[in-house]
């Protein structure tokens, strides 16, 4: 399941808001808390707020990043029955225009049925998210400009 949206700025001011955890908390609307270091197998410690649900805190792994291209996290509950794959992709499109492509991928033995229960709230979630995104970075980048 995954949200897209288009924003007018360069990769590389879009992945300086994602990569700067410790200032998620300022314009994230979906991870209101965020620590740890963006290294490969590194844990965060991500406090998720998704629409018309409790705050949630989570450990995943950093599994994968890409400078201005990419973040992957992977989360495992309940012994593995639960798996998540997280992502954030940035193409850039123009000097100065990206797609992001937020979303996340469940499997495990319960995964799968857990993500279609929670697709209403997980879509907003990501929705919401981009838009905060997309503001962030778009005013970053019109700010430099100026």
């Amino acid at each position: 399941m995954e949200d897209r949206i288009g924003i007018q700025a360069p990769a590389e001011v879009i992945w300086e808001v994602l990569y700067d955890l410790e200032r998620w908390s300022e314009w994230n609307p979906t991870y209101t808390k965020a620590a740890g270091v963006i290294r490969i197998g590194e844990p965060l410690t991500l406090t998720l707020q998704l629409p018309g649900q409790a705050p949630q805190e989570i450990r995943p792994r950093v599994l994968e990043w890409v400078p201005n291209e990419q973040l992957h996290w992977q989360l495992s509950l309940l012994g593995g029955l639960i798996k998540t794959l997280r992502y954030v992709e940035i193409q850039q499109l123009a000097e100065a225009g990206c797609i992001v492509d937020n979303g996340e991928i469940f499997g495990g033995l319960m995964g799968p049925s857990l993500g279609r229960r929670m697709a209403g709230p997980v879509r907003r979630g990501f929705r919401a998210m981009n838009e905060a995104l997309k503001d962030r970075a778009e005013s970053i980048w019109n700010a430099r400009r100026a």
